[in-house]
């Protein structure tokens, strides 16, 4: 990808890894960084060849957000400065709506500390997997910006809102064990076995019917996004509307399959 800013693996079995590479930087989302990333998303999206995304950080960060060495010297080619930039600047090449675009899973690999515009870069995911080394913090009111990418809104819905008012109203990090125990991640794995976990989730993710991959994934945004009421609705009506479609003959064959694969699971 552009320059290397961005590392792009994809694999035969349909998921592709995306690595933020700057690592000498923090992987700091510069607007090169930035865009090659929302473009590469897009790119992929229209891909039938990749359905599952593993999105991950090179070196010791996941990504520090926003490239705030950037913004003080160039304004990223904006007349305004300080906090006008900082605005702009969640506007050119938005990853994070690219990331919403996206119909499959999305797979972050937390590899290190994820700040701030990567604390949010991290809550556009779907499933989070954290190394030891993963740490969250939320710097917006430190820094005296407002968010943009989504953070005051997604963080409450999933630890709480009195948890995220912490976190955001002091910039404390919060460590990968915390975050384990307040429901940001699924899980902590060792270092070396992150990528090879969320390698073998893809697969995982990618052995279910696919229409189902996409649709299932939708209805729950979609739910969680609305009241419970309208959540319920919404499940109704796409049940509705997909069930009947199903014929008796592919549900037995897929029972058989599904209890085979629960006997392969058992402890």
């Amino acid at each position: 990808m552009t320059d290397d800013l961005l590392l792009t693996e994809k694999h035969p079995d349909g998921y592709a890894v995306l690595t933020l590479n700057r690592p000498g930087a923090m992987n700091a989302l510069s607007s090169g960084l930035r865009r090659a990333l929302a473009e590469t998303v897009d790119q992929l999206e229209a891909d039938p060849a990749v359905r599952v995304l593993i999105l991950t950080g090179a070196g010791r960060a996941f990504t520090a957000g926003l490239d705030l060495k950037e913004l003080g010297v160039s304004g990223l080619s904006t007349t305004r400065s300080g906090a006008g930039a900082m605005q702009d600047a969640v506007q050119v090449g938005d990853p994070v709506r690219s990331l919403a675009r996206f119909s499959g899973p999305v797979i972050g690999a937390i590899n290190g500390p994820a700040i701030t515009g990567g604390f949010e870069l991290a809550l556009a995911c779907d499933v989070l997997l954290a190394s030891p080394q993963a740490r969250f913090a939320d710097t917006h009111a430190r820094v005296g910006v407002m968010p943009g990418w989504g953070l005051s809104q997604k963080l409450s819905r999933v630890i709480g809102i009195y948890r995220a008012k912490e976190l955001s109203l002091t910039g404390n990090f919060l460590s990968a064990e915390q975050a384990l125990a307040w429901g940001l991640v699924n899980r902590v794995v060792p270092a070396d076995e992150l990528l090879p976990q969320a390698r073998a989730l893809a697969r995982d993710m990618l052995s279910v019917i696919p229409s189902m991959l996409v649709s299932y994934k939708r209805v729950i945004n979609d739910g969680y996004a609305a009241s419970f009421g309208e959540g319920m609705r919404i499940e109704r009506e796409r049940a509705d509307a997909a069930n009947g479609g199903v014929r008796a003959e592919d549900i037995e064959q897929r029972r058989e399959a599904v209890r085979a694969r629960a006997h392969s699971q058992r402890g």
